[in-house]
């Protein structure tokens, strides 16, 4: 994490992954509820977030923040929330694995670079099947099928022949059962998807007579 030089004089979050990262908000020893409710201080307008998700309180002399017993969890730098945890600077708060916020504690110089900011080229997140290219999430996510397919051409280097394509997305066909026209479709498909975020580079190129390999932008 990179951090400026404004020292704070009230400790903060700070929204670094999701629609409208690098949002903040100052804490002055509140209470902040966070959930998808337009009642929440901090409003996550995401299906997978609870109305009432998560709370931040101040406990005398530090912050402390719980899970409300939402329906997808909250996490502390990784791990679940179980009972009320302590906040201490520079700690990450992940709701519902779709968006991540940064705890800034009084006197601490905020952070100036966001996950996604300056950021090129396609990204996967495996853990919430999110996408973002160039910095920007892909809403709506992918189809099941998409994904799939998109995660298959990520992870492999060289060609990805039409059989692959086959056995990581349709794993439940017979040897044989999905049709060409099936594959091609669902290429262009996917195709339509990233294009609507990145009409300059295709990632996705056919290699004819063996199969499609992805090109990342570097």
């Amino acid at each position: 994490m990179s951090y400026g030089s404004n020292v704070r004089e009230s400790a903060m979050l700070i929204l670094q992954r999701g629609a409208e990262a690098g949002m903040t908000w100052p804490l002055e020893r509140h209470t902040i509820t966070i959930g998808r409710s337009p009642d929440c201080n901090i409003v996550l307008d995401d299906r997978q977030v609870s109305r009432f998700h998560a709370r931040i309180l101040w406990s005398g002399d530090h912050y402390e923040i719980e899970d409300l017993s939402s329906k997808n969890g909250t996490h502390l730098n990784g791990r679940d929330i179980i009972s009320r945890q302590m906040l201490r600077d520079g700690d990450e708060i992940q709701i519902a694995l779709r968006y991540k916020l940064a705890f800034v504690d009084t006197g601490a110089t905020a952070p100036l670079l966001f996950e996604g900011q300056d950021e090129v080229g396609l990204r996967m997140d495996t853990a919430t099947h999110q996408v973002w290219i160039n910095g920007a999430l892909m809403e709506p996510p992918l189809s099941a099928q998409q994904y799939r397919l998109l995660e298959l051409m990520y992870n492999n280097a060289g060609i990805v022949g039409r059989d692959e394509i086959v056995h990581a997305v349709w794993p439940e066909s017979a040897e044989g059962g999905v049709s060409e026209q099936s594959i091609d479709a669902l290429v262009r498909r996917l195709r339509e998807r990233l294009v609507e975020l990145d009409t300059e580079h295709q990632y996705l190129v056919t290699m004819r007579g063996h199969g499609f390999r992805f090109e990342n932008r570097i």
